[in-house]
């Protein structure tokens, strides 16, 4: 894993305000896993949540969580549920 900062919380906590400073501050790329997973799904996560369940959108998650983390340095932003599967936080350490 590359090192990177992580940041991790519920919405509306400033993870993208702060995010977005922080990785100008340090000339690394800020990314959302959020926006990640609503572009791969092709809808709002809340919407998918609600047709899936949780389970599938967790599944999600986890796998481009773990494709972030071995990518290029960077300050990612996970929501608050990110840290509940044990991969995750494997990862984000």
């Amino acid at each position: 894993m590359i090192p990177g900062v992580f940041l991790i919380g519920l919405p509306g906590a400033g993870k993208t305000t702060v995010g977005r400073q922080l990785a100008r501050r340090l000339q690394l790329p800020f990314v959302d896993s959020d926006q990640v997973i609503e572009e791969r799904i092709g809808c709002s996560i809340r919407a998918f949540f609600e047709r899936e369940g949780e389970a599938a959108f967790r599944d999600i998650e986890e796998a481009v969580i773990d494709e972030l983390t071995l990518g290029a340095a960077c300050v990612l932003s996970t929501g608050g549920g990110a840290v509940l599967r044990p991969a995750n936080r494997r990862r984000l350490r």
